[in-house]
């Protein structure tokens, strides 16, 4: 089992794995209700969500998948992605989600699975993806790396890199997993190195500290806009 989650409102929770199908539990009697086929590999990431689909999942065969729970049939497949899909993230505020792979993020609009834009820059295996509500997206990857993004725009205002605790390899500073808490200010990482990390917001970072380049900002939109083309 590679992700689960719980249905935000009814009593089911979904999981996903290496035996590429989605299983959807009833949490009261411990059934299964239904087994979601369709994907060719693994599924690496699943999001829950109280409106229609209520079901996404990404796979390694680089599809994301919109189910109907209660048919239990896919109702679209989002064909974007050319690498394994291997995290899915969705704000509180509106209806739309987030996907990483090695490739590239992109942004969906939820309900028709509509593409969005690109968050690209991230140039390694995204495994972890995570929003508050302040617009605030983390991205962590297998090479320890962390980008740091504003939901609304795609610009990456902020990259660091996770370290390994004393007495492992530096090659175990990947990051598997990453949550914010309920305030939005405090992220959680779970990581290779066998840790869970918490890290929280630099009271003394500013414009000045942290400047945003507007100019390479759009430069580099122009660029992707003209691929696109």
């Amino acid at each position: 089992v590679f992700d689960l989650k719980l249905h935000p409102t009814l009593d089911v929770l979904v999981t996903g794995g290496r035996d590429a199908v989605a299983r959807v539990w009833d949490m009261r009697t411990k059934h299964q209700v239904h087994c979601l086929t369709g994907h060719d590999n693994t599924i690496g990431a699943i999001l829950t969500k109280s409106v229609d689909p209520q079901i996404i999942t990404g796979s390694y065969d680089s599809t994301i998948k919109l189910w109907d729970l209660a048919a239990g049939k896919c109702r679209t497949t989002l064909t974007h992605h050319k690498k394994s899909v291997r995290a899915l993230a969705q704000p509180s505020f509106e209806n739309s989600f987030l996907s990483g792979a090695a490739d590239v993020m992109k942004k969906w609009q939820a309900q028709e699975g509509r593409f969005i834009q690109n968050f690209t820059g991230h140039r390694a295996v995204i495994n972890a993806l995570a929003v508050n509500d302040d617009g605030v997206v983390v991205s962590g990857a297998d090479n320890g790396s962390m980008n740091f993004w504003d939901y609304k725009t795609g610009y990456c205002f902020q990259k660091t890199e996770t370290v390994a605790q004393p007495g492992s390899l530096d090659a175990e500073n990947g990051i598997y997993a990453a949550s914010f808490d309920m305030t939005g200010t405090r992220l959680v990482t779970g990581e290779a190195d066998k840790t869970i990390k918490i890290w929280k917001r630099n009271e003394d970072a500013s414009e000045l500290t942290h400047p945003i380049d507007i100019k390479g900002w759009r430069k580099q939109c122009l660029a992707e806009a003209r691929q696109r083309k």
